[in-house]
C-alpha cells in the first residue's frame, strides 16, 4: 500500500479544483496530443505561464509533458502498457499539475488502454512426451501455457491442436483467470503403428489483427504405464516473508503413483508461466521441496502462483498449484520530495498561511505504509491535512521577526511499522521585516544641564532611540517638535541632529532670564508608513558667576553728599549704618560677604562679614576727627568672585551745624580733586594726539621727497635743487632771494633744450647767455642749478614739437 503526503509552499493556497481524466492507447508517437488541459480545467495560457505551471509525477518516469504555449499535454516518452502496469488493470498514469502565486493543484489521470501489440508465445519451441501405449483413454497430459502480455480481448483467448486423431485439448478455467491446458487421450495408442506422433499446439489472441503462437509437441509411444501420478492436494498454500534469504524453504508438495518400479517413480517440475517463476523458485525433483532462489519484494509482487507437475517415468503426469503469499516487512522508509517552498515570508502574514509543500512515499503496506508527519516543537507552525494524501505546512500564529528572524523547520515523517522507519527534511524560512515597531527612547524623559553664557552650537547631550525592526525600518531620524518657550519657537533655543540625536544650543543662555525650559523630540523610523514616538526633554540652565553685587544702600549720588552721623557719646558696638547689597546670581554665586577696605580710622569701625553692618569697635573720643570715610567691599562667593565697592561718609559729631561746616569743605576738596584729575587726563590726550599727528606728517613728507627724487632720476631733465623761500646764502657772498620761475622745453628727439629764467621776487630778470664771456653774479650757483657735466648749456629755439614743463620755486 502506497501513501503520499504532499506539502505546498506559497503565501495563499487555493483548493484543488478537481480531477481530469484522459484515456489514450499505448504506443502513441512522441509529441502526440493527450488533451487540452488549459481548456479542460478552465485556465488561460497567461495563467499557465505566470503560475510557472509544471507537472509533478513523483518518483515515476515522466511520460507526459505540458506545453504551456499551447496549453496541451503531449506524449514525452514511449508508453508500453505491459512494461508500465503488467497485468494490472486498469493501467493509468497519475500526476499533478502545480501552479504558483496563488498555488493551485490539479490531479490528472491518464488511462493507458491496451492495443494488440504482442502475440501469444511459449517459453520453449517444443514439448516432448513419452506415453505408454497402454495409457487409458482420458489420460491427461498438461501442456505449457502460452504467454500474452496483452489484456482483455487482446490477450490469449483460445488454443487449438492438430491433428486430433489421438488427442484433444481440454481447457479448464482457474481462479486467477488463466486457463489450464491439458491434452486428453481420446484414442488408444499403438506403438507398433505410430512410434512417434507430432502435434502442433496453437495459442490465439482476440485482437485485431489476430495474432498467434505455436508449440511443437512430440509424443514417443512407450509400453505399459497405466497409472498416472496424483497430488495429495489440488492447491497448496504457503507464505514467505519478503527479503527472505535465498535457500529458504517455501513448502513441500507430494504426489503418489500406484505403479510399481520405475513406472512409480515421480519427478516434480515447475511448469512454465508468464512470470518466469523459475528465476524465483526451484523444486527438488525428488522430494518436492520448493526453495527460494531469488529476491522477493512485497512492493513489486504481493503473491505468486506456482504451477507444478508430477511426472512418472511412464510419461503420465498430474498438476497442482502453489499460492505463495508474500508477507510485507517494514523495509522502506518514507521518501520525502520537496515540490515547492517559500524561502521567506512577511512577519505580518495571517495564520494558516501555507509556506511549503512536499510529497512523501512509503511503498510498504498496511501499518508499514501508514505515514504520519510532524514538525519540531516550539515553533509557530503546524502541519495539517488538506486533502486525501495531501498535507500543508502553515503558520499557526502571527509571526514576529524581532523575536526570531529565521526558522529551521524539521519535517519528520514516520511510518507505523515495527520498528518504525522515518525520514526528515529541514526547511529554512527567513522572516521578512515589516515596520511594526515604533522607535523607543532609552528613557521616558530626559533632563540635561548647561552652564549659562555657553557658546552657540555647543553640544548639550544626546537622546537615543532604538527600533527593533531591521534595515530601513530601523533607521531612526530625530525631529524637534514645533513648540514655543515664552512665546519664542523652541528652534531658536536648541536644535537636534537628525541622524545622531545630538542636541545643540542655538543661542547663549542667561540664567537670570530663563532658568529652564522643556520641549519634545520625535524619533521617526524610515518605514512606510513611518512610525514614531516622542520624549520630553528638560534643559536646566546652571548659574555662572557673571554678575557683580549691586549696592542698594547707601545710595551713591554724584551731586550731593550723604553722611551717617555718630555722636561722640556712642558706645562700643554702636550701629552706624548697614550696607545693603544684592546679587542677581543664585546659589553660592549670590552669597555676599562684606569687608572694610579703607577707613580714615580703622580702629574705630568694623563691618559685619555677613550682614554688612558698620559698628564702632571702641568708644568715640573727642580726638576723633569729624570727617570719617569708609570704603566697603561687597564680594560674592563665586569662582572667580566678583565684587563692588561703596563709600560710606561718617560724621563724628554731636550737632548738625558742626557736621555741615566740616562736610562743606570736604565737598569742595572732593570737587577740586575731581577737576584736577579731569584736566590731567585731557592734557595727556592732547599731547598724545599732537605727537601722533607730527609723526604722520614727517613720514608723509619723507615719502613724498623720495618719490619726487625717483621721478627726476628716471627722466632726462636736469636736476634742479630746491631752495626754500627767502633762502640765505651761507658762502659769504651776501643774501639773495632765490625765487625763480624756470621754463624748460625739450624736444622729443634731441637732448638740446631751452631754458628760461623768469623774474625773481625782486622783479629783476636774469638772462643767461652761454656765448657771453662776461662775469655774472653768482655764476657758480647757477651752474649748480643746471649741473650737467657732459653737456654744455645751450639756449636755443627749435621749430619742432616740444615738451614744456614749468617748475616754480
Amino acid at each position: 500500500m502506497r501513501w503520499q503526503v504532499l506539502l505546498f509552499s506559497v503565501l495563499t493556497l487555493r483548493s484543488v479544483l478537481g480531477q481530469v481524466s484522459y484515456s489514450i492507447p499505448e504506443e502513441m508517437a512522441i509529441g502526440s496530443v493527450v488533451g487540452n488541459i488549459a481548456q479542460d480545467v478552465g485556465l488561460d495560457l497567461k495563467r499557465l505561464k505566470s503560475g510557472k505551471a509544471r507537472i509533478h509525477s513523483g518518483d515515476s518516469a515522466e511520460y507526459i509533458e505540458l506545453n504551456k504555449e499551447r496549453g496541451v499535454l503531449l506524449i514525452k516518452e514511449r508508453i508500453d502498457r505491459e512494461t508500465l502496469c503488467g497485468e494490472t488493470t486498469p493501467c493509468a498514469l497519475h500526476f499533478q499539475i502545480i501552479l504558483e502565486n496563488p498555488m493551485e493543484l490539479f490531479r490528472i489521470t491518464v488511462e493507458i488502454t491496451d492495443i494488440n501489440d504482442n502475440a501469444p508465445s511459449f517459453a520453449s519451441t517444443e514439448k516432448r512426451f513419452e506415453i505408454s501405449e497402454s495409457a487409458v483413454i482420458g489420460s491427461k497430459f498438461v501442456l505449457e501455457k502460452a504467454i500474452d502480455p496483452d489484456i482483455g480481448s487482446n490477450g490469449l483467448q483460445s488454443y487449438s491442436i492438430k491433428p486430433t486423431d489421438n488427442f484433444i485439448l481440454k481447457l479448464e478455467n482457474q481462479i486467477d483467470g488463466n486457463k489450464k491446458v491439458e491434452m486428453i487421450l481420446q484414442k488408444p495408442l499403438d506403438r507398433e503403428n505410430h512410434e512417434q506422433i507430432s502435434l502442433l499446439l496453437t495459442a490465439i489472441d482476440g485482437g485485431e489483427p489476430q495474432m498467434s503462437g505455436t508449440l511443437q509437441i512430440y509424443v514417443n509411444v512407450l509400453d505399459a504405464n497405466d497409472n498416472a501420478p496424483l497430488f495429495t492436494k489440488p492447491l497448496y498454500k504457503a507464505t514467505i516473508t519478503e527479503n527472505s534469504p535465498k535457500g529458504t524453504s517455501v513448502t513441500t508438495v507430494s504426489a503418489s503413483d500406484k505403479d510399481k518400479g520405475s513406472n512409480g517413480e515421480i519427478t516434480y517440475v515447475i511448469s512454465n508461466s508468464k512470470r518466469r517463476l523459475s528465476d524465483l523458485f526451484q523444486i527438488d525433483r525428488i522430494s518436492g521441496e520448493v526453495i527460494l532462489v531469488g529476491n522477493i519484494d512485497y512492493e513489486r509482487t504481493k503473491h505468486y502462483q506456482v504451477d507444478i507437475e508430477a511426472v512418472d517415468n511412464g510419461g503420465l503426469s498430474d498438476s497442482s498449484k502453489i499460492i505463495v503469499d508474500v508477507i510485507d516487512v517494514n523495509d522502506n522508509e518514507p521518501h520525502l520530495n520537496i515540490l515547492s517552498k517559500s524561502d521567506n515570508i512577511l512577519e505580518d502574514s495571517p495564520p494558516n498561511t501555507v509556506i511549503a509543500m512536499l510529497s512523501v512515499n512509503d511503498p510498504d503496506s498496511e501499518n508499514n505504509g501508514e505515514v504520519e508527519c510532524n514538525i519540531n516543537e516550539n515553533i509557530p507552525f503546524k502541519i495539517q491535512s488538506t486533502l486525501n494524501g495531501f498535507y500543508s505546512l502553515v503558520t499557526e500564529v502571527a509571526l514576529d521577526r524581532e523575536m526570531a528572524s529565521k526558522y529551521n523547520i524539521s519535517v519528520t515523517c514516520s511510518d507505523a511499522g515495527v520498528p518504525s522507519l522515518s525520514s526528515s527534511v529541514t526547511l529554512s524560512l527567513q522572516i521578512s521585516d515589516v515596520n511594526d515597531n515604533a522607535p523607543l527612547f532609552e528613557k521616558s524623559s530626559y533632563e540635561a544641564y548647561i552652564v549659562e553664557n555657553n557658546t552657540p552650537g555647543l553640544s548639550i547631550f544626546t537622546v537615543k532611540a532604538r527600533d527593533a525592526d531591521w534595515n530601513q525600518n530601523a533607521r531612526v531620524s530625530y525631529i524637534l517638535e514645533d513648540t514655543s518657550v515664552n512665546g519664542v519657537p523652541v528652534s531658536s533655543y536648541v536644535s537636534v541632529s537628525a541622524d545622531t540625536g545630538v542636541i545643540h544650543a542655538v543661542r547663549s543662555f542667561d540664567y537670570e532670564q530663563i532658568k529652564d525650559f522643556q520641549f519634545c523630540v520625535k524619533a521617526q523610523d524610515g518605514g512606510s508608513p513611518p512610525l514614531s514616538s516622542n520624549v520630553t526633554v528638560k534643559i536646566l540652565i546652571q548659574d555662572q558667576n557673571d554678575n557683580a553685587p549691586q549696592v542698594l544702600y547707601p545710595v551713591q549720588t554724584g551731586g550731593s553728599l550723604v553722611a551717617e552721623m555718630v555722636p561722640r557719646s556712642a558706645d562700643v558696638g554702636y550701629l552706624v549704618t548697614k550696607v545693603v547689597a544684592v546679587d542677581v546670581d543664585s546659589g553660592q554665586n549670590a552669597w555676599l560677604s562684606y569687608k572694610l577696605q579703607k577707613a580714615t580710622d580703622r580702629a574705630l569701625f568694623e563691618v559685619g562679614l555677613q550682614n554688612g553692618e558698620i559698628r564702632t569697635i571702641r568708644q568715640v573720643t573727642d580726638k576723633d576727627v569729624v570727617k570719617q570715610r569708609l570704603t566697603v567691599v561687597v564680594e560674592d562667593n563665586g569662582q572667580p568672585s566678583r565684587s563692588a565697592t561703596v563709600n560710606v561718609n561718617v560724621a563724628v559729631a554731636d550737632s548738625f551745624p558742626e557736621v555741615l561746616s566740616e562736610f562743606t569743605d570736604f565737598t569742595h576738596d572732593k570737587e577740586y580733586n575731581d577737576n584736577l584729575t579731569f584736566y590731567l587726563v585731557l592734557a595727556l590726550a592732547v599731547v598724545s594726539f599732537l605727537f601722533i599727528t607730527c609723526l604722520v606728517v614727517i613720514i608723509s613728507v619723507k615719502i613724498y621727497r623720495w618719490r619726487q627724487s625717483r621721478v627726476l632720476y628716471h627722466s632726462s631733465l636736469p636736476v634742479i635743487p630746491y631752495y626754500p623761500p627767502r633762502y640765505s646764502d651761507t658762502l659769504g657772498t651776501g643774501t639773495l632771494q632765490h625765487v625763480y620761475n624756470y621754463e624748460v622745453c625739450r624736444t622729443t628727439d634731441s637732448r638740446k633744450s631751452d631754458c628760461k629764467f623768469g623774474g625773481a621776487g625782486s622783479q629783476n630778470i636774469l638772462i643767461m647767455d652761454p656765448s657771453s664771456t662776461g662775469t655774472m653774479q653768482r655764476i657758480q650757483s647757477e651752474k649748480n642749478i643746471l649741473d650737467e657735466p657732459d653737456s654744455p648749456l645751450e639756449v636755443r629755439m627749435f621749430p619742432l614739437a616740444i615738451y614744456c614743463t614749468n617748475y616754480i620755486f
